[in-house]
């Protein structure tokens, strides 16, 4: 096997997930991939059932009906495939009384790919005492330690359930920049899951959107914005331009006009345009996420499943 195949490899296999908590329906039919080498953007709305997945794929949860495969077998209560996990969520909890150098040293146990040495330079990056006891760390050095775990740990599978929010812009800047260095140097699968869509859509491969419990969008990113184009330009030429096409969004200003179509556009239908009053631009991945949950029509992505 090739060093392209394994980076191919599926390590998770998400089929047909629910989760219920009373006569409240948390996920609803939920399938997906993750493939080896990756970074993911697990995206939707607060209370879309992010949270929620993460846990089922972390162990912390069983699922009321489906199941999740991944490295050899099923998560919950199975040392073999947690010990290629980790999980970092924004409210991460720690116990008060330890310092932050006992945290670090907890982690190196319990992680078999723990790098200490990165793990070290992290912690001068973000300046990170080590000494401090957990309970008096700021909120966002909090967060800055649950960022040094989730890089030095190497997992092959590292989720990250928005930790970075308590930190400035700057410090998600090294955070981003971190991440994105270390992982080309060594590659996983890396989740990401937040609302600072636009912060990070340039660092995402593959993006999967939750909304309401249910997967809606599935694709890779640059699959994913070739689908849609915003048109703007005289009220007219729009009407042209957008005649039988899918049109999520529309504003109208006077004489002129902007859609945001779906579809992707021949190069015939390019042609017509560089011919005519209309100018064509790309779509934000956030603006994608956001046209998906406001209309509920998107079927971006969904052929990916099998």
């Amino acid at each position: 096997m090739t060093i392209t195949d394994i980076d191919r490899d599926t390590i998770v296999s998400v089929r047909a997930i629910g989760k219920r908590y009373g006569d409240v329906t948390a996920l609803d039919d939920v399938s997906f991939d993750l493939r080896a080498g990756t970074i993911y953007g697990l995206l939707g709305r607060n209370g879309a059932g992010k949270t929620t997945l993460m846990k089922i794929l972390t162990g912390q949860e069983l699922p009321s009906s489906g199941e999740a495969h991944m490295f050899g077998g099923t998560p919950f209560e199975n040392a073999h495939v947690l010990q290629n996990l980790c999980f970092i969520k924004e409210s991460q909890k720690y116990p008060d009384d330890l310092k932050v150098k006992h945290v670090l040293s907890a982690a190196e146990l319990l992680l078999p790919r723990w790098d200490n040495e990165f793990a070290s330079r992290l912690m001068d990056d973000f300046q990170l005492p080590e000494c401090r006891r957990v309970k008096k760390l700021s909120r966002g050095m909090t967060s800055a330690l649950g960022v040094v775990i989730g890089l030095a740990s190497r997992a092959p599978l590292t989720l990250f359930d928005e930790p970075y929010l308590g930190l400035d812009a700057v410090a998600r800047q090294l955070f981003y920049d971190r991440l994105l260095a270390d992982y080309a140097a060594h590659p996983r699968t890396i989740v990401l899951s937040t609302h600072l869509i636009d912060e990070v859509a340039d660092l995402l491969e593959h993006v999967i959107v939750i909304d309401d419990g249910r997967v809606s969008i599935d694709a890779d990113t640059d699959d994913l914005r070739s689908r849609y184009v915003l048109a703007s330009g005289r009220t007219a030429a729009v009407d042209a331009f957008t005649a039988g096409r899918t049109v999520l969004h529309r504003e109208n200003l006077g004489g002129f006009s902007r859609a945001t179509v779906q579809g992707k556009l021949s190069p015939s239908d390019r042609a017509d345009v560089a011919r005519s009053d209309i100018e064509l631009s790309p779509i934000s991945l956030q603006q994608i996420t956001i046209r998906d949950a406001l209309d509920g029509r998107t079927d971006a992505g969904k052929e990916n499943h099998s």
